[in-house]
């Protein structure tokens, strides 16, 4: 068996690649039961947030089948300890022996498909001539968004807003240096310290935070721009407020898991906003053209995507990192 480490696991990726990866995956399918949810109470003792244990199992059938499953640690409260707040493991096996193929760092595995499943939804659902981007949240996601959605569409200028303001502009001079190298385009970064100018000057609106207050507001959003909502995990946490739903037009990674697990959709539905048929389609359905995302032309409407993760994309990075 084959270990990758964290940094070959980044290596052996290709954001374009990875995100035509997942389209195809998407588009034929894959077994992939419900995820294991196991909540650890305040780990650190009383006072302390409670933790979160995954397990996200997915294979595929045929001659060149594979099996993978995920194990993740979310311990919000290790920023605290200069910590990441997500650990996790990948194990792809054989899928006709189950013999063990290889072991992938499962934190960067996950934060690559993680932003590589947003690049996918910004092709579907996105302004072609998108130039600006505000990325709200300044953690270990925040680089990868960044990166992917500037693949995606043409930006010209990157808005950095976080709870921290010392953090946003410490990442904002990071990329401002590095990006450029990894686009092959000049770009600008900024760090921003009033939120909801930012999001009325932004084509694009990235969140990856664990918010459980609403980070954007539905009166701040505009015509034509698109929400990128990939933090708030939980059905008690999200990132956008009723209005934000209710104006957009709204999608999800996997319906199994936005209508349970994303309180950006949980909450909403809940209160009456909106209803679960206002969710028009997940990846499935629009990588498959069961139905459409922005048509060409369109400059007016608001789309929001949500994002809470699905096994199958684990297994598509797992696949692309070992064969590549």
């Amino acid at each position: 068996m084959k270990s990758f480490s964290a940094a070959e696991v980044d290596a052996a990726l290709d954001d374009i690649a990875l995100i035509d990866r997942l389209d195809a995956l998407f588009r034929s399918g894959c077994e992939m039961p419900t995820r294991h949810h196991h909540p650890i109470r305040e780990p650190l003792g009383a006072g302390s947030a409670d933790a979160m244990l995954l397990l996200m199992p997915a294979w595929t059938q045929g001659p060149s089948g594979r099996i993978g499953v995920k194990i993740v640690t979310v311990f919000p409260d290790n920023g605290k300890r200069a910590l990441p707040a997500i650990y996790g493991q990948y194990l792809l096996l054989d899928g006709r022996t189950g013999q063990s193929l290889a072991l992938l760092d499962g934190t960067v595995l996950t934060k690559r498909r993680t932003a590589c499943a947003s690049g996918l939804a910004s092709r579907y659902l996105s302004r072609t001539d998108a130039t600006k981007l505000l990325m709200i949240g300044t953690g270990a996601l925040a680089p990868h968004l960044i990166r992917v959605h500037a693949k995606v569409r043409p930006i010209e200028q990157v808005e950095i807003w976080g709870r921290r303001p010392e953090q946003a502009a410490a990442l904002a001079a990071d990329l401002e240096r590095s990006l450029p190298a990894a686009l092959g385009r000049p770009i600008q970064v900024c760090a921003v310290t009033e939120r909801r100018e930012a999001v009325g000057r932004a084509d694009i609106i990235s969140c990856a935070t664990l918010s459980k207050t609403p980070l954007v507001e539905g009166d701040w959003l505009r015509e034509g721009q698109h929400l990128d909502l990939v933090g708030a995990y939980t059905p008690q946490m999200r990132e956008s407020d009723d209005k934000a739903v209710w104006r957009a037009r709204v999608y999800v990674d996997t319906r199994a898991g936005a209508l349970k697990e994303g309180g950006d959709i949980v909450q909403p539905i809940a209160n009456g906003t909106i209803d679960e048929d206002d969710v028009i389609a997940d990846l499935f359905e629009l990588a498959r053209g069961q139905q459409t995302g922005r048509l060409a032309g369109d400059a007016t409407s608001i789309t929001l995507f949500k994002s809470v993760g699905a096994a199958l994309e684990d297994l598509a990075a797992a696949e692309l990192a070992v064969a590549s």
